[in-house]
């Protein structure tokens, strides 16, 4: 039996896929999260054999939650299903130990294959986007890329240094070199910049 844990923010994307999974026979959902700090708390309580994340959820991302399981060396796969077809997403999944990266427009029966493919110690990757994935390496580091995902979501120097415990000088030194990488003209641009490649 394949046991696993759904982290989707959306309610009914959640039930839709906690019902699907639950018509195959070999494959159990102990539970769902509907944000990344729920599903870390569930992660750890259940300790599933495979989690089945979002990228973009409240609180911590599903690639932060990724990190977070690699980091702490957990012995559970992982698999993103996003609506989000960008090679820089996918290459950092890959560099946070993901096994699965599936979109969310594939058919439903893909879901279930992957699992079982990844829970005996496959890959189940888009090839499309696999191929996309090493055309252009992102040139941020995870702080540049924190503190500019913030200030896209509109807070200031100020309420990011807060926020992260960094001085304010900080701050604004991340988000010039992330400027710089991209070789825009300000923190708007970089910030569209690196959502549409994929790097945030």
């Amino acid at each position: 039996m394949i046991r696993v844990l759904l982290a989707e923010d959306q309610a009914m994307v959640r039930g839709a896929l906690t019902a699907l999974l639950n018509l195959e026979s070999d494959i159990e959902v102990l539970g769902s999260a509907a944000d990344g700090e729920a599903a870390w708390r569930e992660v750890q309580r259940l300790k599933p054999d495979v989690l089945v994340t979002d990228i973009e959820m409240p609180g911590i991302t599903g690639l932060e939650l990724a990190q977070r399981i690699q980091r702490h060396e957990l012995p559970m796969k992982v698999i993103i299903v996003t609506t989000f077809a960008r090679p820089g997403f996918l290459r950092r999944a890959l560099d946070a130990g993901v096994s699965g990266y599936l979109l969310k427009d594939a058919p439903a029966e893909n879901l279930a294959e992957a699992l079982r493919m990844v829970h005996r110690g496959g890959r189940a990757i888009d090839p499309q986007l696999a191929l996309e994935a090493w055309s252009e390496a992102d040139p941020l580091n995870d702080r540049e890329r924190q503190v500019l995902r913030l200030a896209g979501e509109g807070q200031s120097a100020s309420e990011i240094a807060a926020q992260l415990n960094l001085s304010h000088g900080t701050v604004r030194n991340y988000l010039s070199e992330a400027i710089g990488k991209l070789g825009v003209a300000n923190r708007i641009e970089a910030y569209r910049l690196a959502r549409q490649k994929g790097w945030l």
